[in-house]
């Protein structure tokens, strides 16, 4: 595909990386001398400094050939009107547009996100998405990553196999005979820097992060088994009270989540201002990095701290100083790939990509063929892929066991009329089944070709 990148900051510089990555023909814009110039270094794309709004800059970009805009810079202004102009003048098919100002996406101005007005196709947000992925960890305690697929049929969970997990040394073929009425399948494992496809024969070892793939009603079940029956978090504390952090607190209170919250904001305006939005948490002003400030959010009696400020080091700080304190797990907002190394070492339980799910979001428009939803696992070293299954797949009529997959990838679960299949050796997908695939990044492309409307490859 062609695409223009609007936007070479980290989440337009992450895209960019990936796409590159895959052989897509790309343009990045922005503004900066100094990241169009890390683009030009590191990344096969052509790399213009301008702005990605102007018309002659779009141009030079070669927005009249164009498949795909990416608008992504950190004005969602620029990224309205960068798209309006890739419509009207370049009529380019698909325009993707990150809007972070909720003002532009209440319900009362939907109206506002069409063809006769702003024309932008798909519309990303990333503090929305961030806080969703958070309030699925915290309703999911155990789970390292949390995934929803088919209506939420099929859950993709991440758990990390402690020393002491029942399951260390056994295969998953003895896994599956000791719970055959189970409906999950290990679909990845990620030991150390290695990511493995597991066989019938593969066995989990301490410190393996294990990806599987289950029926949505029975993850309770299933990170029980794997020796995780941690109790969902009562009294959490959030550090940081911006955008992220209030729409964790407003949905906890809106979904009747029965939690006691507290929030602790730096900012005085701020935190005066949330306070007055919020109605059941207490809103706290003051350093998160502050001992006294923690002893008064209960720190040492919460059960979960999630620290999403924009600051990497005071999350990862302040998340330490918590479970110091007597916190019983927490929950890291962690931008650069740096300091992601070092949440375990910190003994930080989990965390969160923002822009990585940021690039998930997109990834989903950019992959061909019926993909219906993307998650990117471990930067990018594999994703777990939703495609609807045509009469023209390969993979449909056969018995899996007689099909010849690609290395690479492993199916994990099926989604057929609203209820979850676990694939054996005998099953056969059928047409129009949602089908859930763990697959290296080796592999994507071959996912791909499965889910072409076209029979060019078969």
């Amino acid at each position: 595909m062609r695409i223009v990148i609007c936007g070479a900051g980290q989440v337009g510089y992450g895209i960019a990386q990936r796409l590159a990555a895959e052989g897509h023909d790309l343009s990045v814009i922005d503004t900066a001398p100094a990241l169009i110039e890390r683009v030009r270094e590191t990344i096969d794309a052509r790399a213009i400094v301008g702005h990605g709004a102007h018309p002659e800059v779009l141009a030079e970009a070669g927005a009249n050939e164009a498949d795909m805009l990416i608008a992504v810079t950190l004005h969602d202004e620029v990224n309205m009107v960068a798209c309006q102009v890739a419509h009207t003048i370049f009529e380019v098919p698909t325009k993707i547009g990150r809007i972070r100002s909720q003002s532009y996406l209440r319900s009362h101005v939907q109206d506002l996100f069409t063809d006769d007005a702003v024309p932008i196709d798909v519309i990303i947000s990333p503090e929305v998405e961030v806080g969703e992925v958070i309030l699925r960890r915290i309703a999911m305690p155990g789970a390292v990553d949390v995934v929803h697929f088919a209506g939420d049929a099929i859950v993709m969970v991440g758990i990390e196999c402690q020393p002491d997990s029942p399951l260390l040394g056994v295969s998953l073929r003895d896994l599956s005979t000791r719970h055959a009425d189970l409906g999950a399948t290990t679909v990845g494992i990620v030991r150390g820097e290695r990511l493995l496809i597991p066989d019938s024969e593969t066995a989990l070892q301490p410190g393996d992060l294990a990806y599987v793939v289950a029926d949505g009603r029975e993850i309770g079940r299933v990170l029980e088994i794997f020796g995780h029956k941690e109790p969902k978090a009562g009294r959490i504390v959030i550090a940081g009270g911006g955008s992220i952090g209030y729409y964790v607190a407003r949905q906890m209170e809106k979904r009747e989540m029965s939690t006691r919250l507290r929030v602790i904001e730096a900012g005085r305006e701020r935190a005066m201002e949330i306070s007055e939005r919020l109605r059941q948490t207490i809103v706290l002003n003051g350093s998160a990095l502050d001992h006294a400030i923690l002893n008064e959010a209960d720190a040492d009696d919460a059960d979960l701290m999630v620290a999403v400020t924009n600051d990497d080091q005071v999350n990862l700080l302040s998340s330490v100083m918590a479970k110091q304190l007597g916190c019983r797990s927490s929950l890291a907002l962690v931008t650069d790939p740096t300091f992601q190394a070092l949440t375990h070492t910190l003994g930080i339980d989990a965390y969160v990509n923002p822009r990585q799910v940021t690039i998930s979001r997109v990834l989903q428009h950019v992959r061909r063929g019926r993909i219906r939803a993307v998650h990117s696992v471990q930067n990018g070293l594999a994703e777990i892929i939703e495609a609807e299954a045509l009469e023209t797949s390969p993979l449909v009529g056969q018995a899996l066991k007689d099909l010849a997959l690609p290395d690479g990838l492993r199916i994990g679960g099926i989604c057929r009329e609203g209820r979850f299949i676990r694939p054996v050796g005998e099953t056969r997908i059928r047409a129009q089944d949602r089908v859930v695939i763990f697959a290296a990044a080796g592999a994507i492309r071959k996912v791909e070709q499965m889910f072409r409307v076209s029979l060019e490859f078969f």
